[in-house]
């Protein structure tokens, strides 16, 4: 039987104890969480690990939370990014969603809405690489194709 692939999220926010709840509680519904607490630390993490989801504050010090999107989309472009935060405008959503984030969500949220988010989130993921799989199979297959014209 195959083991079910656990969701590796990992949480930005510079708010220590309200991350570190947030963390406790995800790990509570089975989640794998990783938590930093600011900008520049996330893009360290992400060069090193990929996690599936990251949930990321908007209004950090050193780097804004939109600065950190754009830079993590450029680093690894499918993982995907919840916004989660209490000082986001709808100017702030807007240029979110233009870069790539999953989905914008003001403070405070459900917990159970997020977990939904966070699912439906890696789930996206998921269909994202399996498509990238299926392309290039495909491609594999046409090159495969031509070669064997080529020597007929």
């Amino acid at each position: 039987m195959r083991k079910k692939k656990q969701i590796k999220v990992l949480l930005v926010d510079d708010e220590v104890e309200f991350v570190d709840t947030l963390g406790q509680r995800l790990r509570m519904r089975g989640l794998v969480v990783d938590i930093v607490y600011d900008g520049e630390q996330a893009l360290s993490f992400v060069k090193k690990i990929e996690p599936d989801v990251i949930v990321l504050d908007l209004k950090m010090p050193g780097l804004y939370g939109i600065e950190v999107l754009k830079e993590v989309k450029k680093l690894k472009p499918n993982v995907q990014v919840i916004i989660l935060t209490g000082h986001g405008t709808d100017k702030d959503e807007e240029a979110a969603r233009q870069l790539g984030s999953f989905d914008f969500i003001r403070k405070p949220a459900d917990i159970d809405l997020l977990v939904v988010k966070i699912k439906e989130a890696f789930a996206e993921k998921l269909e994202r690489a399996m498509t990238a799989i299926t392309f290039a199979e495909a491609g594999i297959f046409d090159t495969a194709k031509s070669i064997i014209k080529k020597d007929e």
